[in-house]
């Protein structure tokens, strides 16, 4: 546990070069929070990923942090969660070791919603992990999509609603959400065959999910559009413009973008509002 000394958003930049940029630029309070989800989510996010750790134990893991999650009144200690990891801790990382201080970063006033959508993410993840990820048809898609990116884009509103009052509508919200996911799933798709997951339904080709991913990013869009200018909407553009551009360069036979593809955009966006 060498990096325990890192704060916060010295992990959150570790973990997320992509989200530490528009996290790092909200005002004080809604930056809080929304590290507070991300990285309570990425923490969840490493256990259901874990490429060493049976599916049955991520469940089990998983569905033990939600209960713990779900006992908060005023707050968590680190400790608290180790009922949750048990004779399992030494298998996951640092940034999933310290939720509780990721659940504790969050305005109290807030808090508690966050820990709702860690929560009820971590037992949906411990019902796709019991089924090793089976998509079989749109409905399964649907699903998942939703259970682990539609719920923050409903998480992200709440937090813009807390935080200013800006009201959204909640369809865009989950397009959101899940447009972006789609793309992480088009991008992975290579690797997530190489452990034996496939999250395209059956019959469906990589167009067929590209047209599923496009059809939720013109939701997206829609979304960003709707906020006003401001943190909200600074914070949804630079993912939203990634997951078009990765979308446009797969479209024209490449796995991904490059990294200097990657920095291009990210130039773009900080330029804008430098």
């Amino acid at each position: 546990m060498s990096h325990h000394g890192q704060t916060a958003l010295e992990v959150l930049k570790e973990t997320s070069r992509t989200f530490f940029i528009p996290i790092s630029r909200l005002p004080s309070g809604l930056l809080e929070a929304v590290a507070s989800g991300y990285l309570c989510m990425r923490a969840i996010d490493e256990i259901e990923d874990h490429p060493d750790v049976d599916n049955t134990t991520k469940a089990l893991v998983l569905r033990e942090i939600s209960q713990v999650l779900q006992s908060g009144v005023t707050g968590f200690t680190n400790a608290d969660f180790d009922r949750a990891f048990g004779v399992y801790a030494d298998q996951f990382p640092e940034v999933s070791h310290r939720l509780g201080e990721w659940a504790n970063y969050a305005p109290s006033e807030i808090a508690p919603r966050v820990w709702e959508a860690t929560a009820a993410m971590a037992d949906r993840m411990a019902y796709w992990a019991e089924r090793n990820w089976e998509v079989q048809t749109e409905y399964d898609l649907d699903r998942y999509t939703f259970s682990v990116a539609g719920s923050v884009g409903l998480l992200l509103s709440d937090l813009w609603a807390w935080h200013d009052g800006t009201q959204t509508d909640r369809t865009q919200a989950i397009g959101f959400g899940r447009g972006l996911q789609a793309v992480n799933i088009l991008r992975n798709h290579r690797e997530d065959l190489d452990r034996g997951v496939s999250f395209f339904p059956d019959g469906w080709t990589v167009k067929d999910l590209d047209h599923y991913a496009r059809r939720n990013l013109e939701l997206a869009d829609r979304y960003t559009e709707s906020l006003p200018k401001g943190p909200a909407r600074d914070f949804c553009e630079l993912p939203l413009a990634l997951a078009h551009a990765t979308l446009d360069a797969m479209t024209h036979g490449f796995p991904k973008l490059t990294r200097s593809q990657v920095m291009a955009v990210v130039a773009q966006f900080t330029g804008l509002r430098g």
